[in-house]
Parts: C-alpha cells; sequence; structure tokens
C-alpha cells in the first residue's frame, strides 16, 4: 500500500490502518462513532492526501478541461470552485471532482484516488498546460462547527473571510497553502493543500488544539453519508450517469461537454433507475450490496448504507426505479426483510457548512 506523509503520525496515534483504493489510511482513531460525533461538535482532522491534484494553466488548457467537464469551469471567478463530473462518451462517470480558480490564467483540480490513473491518462493527452502534482501534495481537511476560529488561531485568519466553495492562496510560517472551504461532512470545513514536506508540521499544530482530534475513513462515511453525499466507485461509476446517481444539479446544460450526447438521449427516453435515500425506522442499517423489496420483488439495489449517529436510525442510498423513488415509499431491504422507506436529503439538516 502506498503511504502519505502522515503515515507515521496514524501510527503514532494508534490509528488502525487499513487499504483504501491501494492507500494505507486510517480508518478509525477513538473510534468511529466518537469521531463522527467530535466532528459535528467540535473540529477533526482527515488525511486526505491520497486524493489527485492537477494544476492546469493558460487559457487553452482551461478551454480545454472545461470541454470535457459537465460544469462550467472556464467561467469560474477567481477564488471560487465548483463541483462537476467527467464522463465517458456514454455518459457513465469515470470521476466526480473539484475546479478550483486559483488565478486568471489557472485552475486546480482535486480528484479521487480510485480513478486517479484513468483521469491522468485522459487529462495528460487532452489538456495543454497540465501538471500532474498528486505526487507532491499534500491535503489535509479540518471538518467541524469549531474550524474557522482554529485556523484563525494558528495563523490562518483568511479562513474568517472565505465563504462556502470559495479558495484563497495563503502565507503560514514562510510556506503557501491553498485554502478551500467545500466539505463533506455537513459541517464548517476546509481543505489545506500544501508541499508534502510541510503536512506532519501543520497536522501537529492543529492537534495541539484542545478541540481538535485525528478522525479516519469510518467517520467520513457516515458523516458524509448522513449529508446523502455520493461516494465515487461506490454510490456511482462508470455504469451510471449523472441522472442516474440523482446529480443533474451539477450539468450545466448550457455548454458542451463529453458524453452530453449519450445524456440527452438517456433524458429523452427516460425509465432509469435513481439513486434514492431510504432509512429505516430502527437501528438497523442498509449494507452496500443489499437488495431493495417491493413486496417479494426484488427492485432495486444499496450502494451505502450505516447506522446515522446523528439521525438515531439507518439510513443509506439505493438505485430504484423512478415510481417507487417518491419520498414515503414503503419498502424492505437485507436478507431479513427488515423495513424502510424512501425519504429526502439530507438526513442531517442542522449542518454548519453554510454557517
Amino acid at each position: 500500500m502506498r503511504q502519505t506523509p502522515l503515515f507515521d503520525e496514524h501510527r503514532a496515534l494508534g490509528g488502525k490502518i487499513v487499504d483504501f483504493t491501494g492507500w494505507a489510511l486510517p480508518v478509525q482513531f477513538a473510534g468511529i462513532l466518537n469521531e463522527h460525533e467530535h466532528t459535528r461538535a467540535k473540529a477533526s482532522l482527515f488525511d486526505c492526501s491520497h486524493m489527485g491534484e492537477f494544476c492546469i494553466k493558460g487559457e487553452r488548457g482551461i478551454q480545454a478541461y472545461d470541454a470535457l467537464v459537465t460544469m462550467n469551469a472556464a467561467g469560474l471567478a477567481v477564488g471560487r470552485a465548483r463541483y462537476g463530473f467527467l464522463l465517458t462518451e456514454g455518459g457513465g462517470i469515470i470521476d466526480d471532482l473539484v475546479a478550483m480558480r486559483v488565478a486568471e490564467d489557472e485552475l486546480f483540480v482535486v480528484t479521487n484516488a480510485g480513478p486517479l490513473e484513468r483521469v491522468a491518462t485522459l487529462f495528460a493527452g487532452r489538456v495543454p498546460g497540465l501538471r500532474d502534482v498528486s505526487d507532491e501534495t499534500a491535503k489535509i481537511d479540518i471538518q467541524g462547527p469549531l474550524s474557522r476560529e482554529i485556523l484563525v488561531r494558528i495563523g490562518l485568519p483568511v479562513a474568517s473571510d472565505l465563504r462556502y466553495f470559495g479558495l484563497f492562496r495563503a502565507e503560514w510560517e514562510g510556506h503557501t497553502l491553498l485554502v478551500s472551504r467545500t466539505g463533506y461532512t455537513g459541517e464548517l470545513g476546509y481543505e489545506l493543500f500544501m508541499p508534502n514536506d510541510l503536512a506532519v508540521h501543520l497536522w501537529r499544530t492543529l492537534l495541539r488544539h484542545p478541540d481538535v482530534a485525528p478522525a479516519g475513513l469510518g467517520a467520513r462515511d457516515t458523516l458524509r453519508l448522513e449529508m446523502g453525499y455520493s461516494l465515487s466507485g461506490q454510490d456511482f461509476d462508470d455504469t451510471r450517469s449523472p441522472l442516474e446517481a440523482s446529480q443533474e444539479a451539477f450539468v450545466d446544460w448550457s455548454k458542451e461537454f463529453t458524453g452530453r450526447a449519450a445524456l440527452e438521449k438517456q433524458r429523452e427516453r427516460g425509465a432509469f433507475s435513481v439513486l434514492t435515500a431510504i432509512r429505516a425506522d430502527s437501528r438497523r442499517a442498509p449494507r452496500h450490496g443489499f437488495e431493495v423489496y417491493k413486496e417479494d420483488d426484488a427492485v432495486g439495489l444499496v450502494t451505502s448504507g450505516t447506522y446515522g449517529p446523528s439521525v438515531g436510525c439507518g439510513i443509506g442510498l439505493a438505485y430504484l426505479p423512478q415510481e417507487l423513488a417518491k419520498p414515503g415509499t414503503a419498502l424492505a431491504t437485507g436478507p431479513r426483510r427488515f423495513e424502510i422507506e424512501t425519504t429526502q436529503l439530507p438526513f442531517y439538516r442542522n449542518g454548519t457548512c453554510r454557517n
């Protein structure tokens, strides 16, 4: 397994290491429930250095990138970020990604680790002015309602002025960091991008604050699922389109992009299954791979599921026929067929992400 610059820090803190898309990452430290609740109440650190990062410089490169993706990246204002998808010609999702306009002539693009090699190869052949900086970039995310005041306290006052889906380049102890505010937990949160050799020092500096604790992949999963955020490679892949994944909001139909023609045909045809929120009336959790039943008929498949600590019941996402996706539809799932019903997202509605 590949190791991030913070691998030894995780071991020293007692992190339970697992293989996540070929990377040795902590699944938990003090326990998933503890880390989940700490993130909702205070602030947690997540090592996301396994993710991919690309710099695109120059108007030609920015326009070439824009022609590939579903979001309007070329129209981004400096200091703003936008979420969208990279698709196959057939409309399947290769990856979801965030584009950030760091300067008039520069984009910074963040992708997932799983499809990174495929994405990098595609970009290299299509986008001039591209530099893959994944191997030289570390990423530390601080998530939780106290994250703003903690960053200010360690010498990053830029956090006070950063709007949701905004970003700044900031100086910290003689180093340049890219600080963005997007998040995936539902809470106020920031992403800190830096050279690898700065990661340990910044990690330790943040952990010295009494309200900061490390968190692993387990809490990251329960937190994101309570918000209904989809996971690349699990809730969607290149066999599913943004329409099927219930992500049409991130498709800009006013522009051209790879896979647009296929999406238009799918939208015209209709009759496809869609990713739908489901919840149980108990702590029993839908699990990845469970079939979903309407009476005795198997009608869908669970892609993500867990017990939601902040909502007190089992929650999940499942692909279901559109006629069954309406909130309030009674269904069942699991080998023992426990009751679930479809619902609206997000499951958790008291987050601080936009505060």
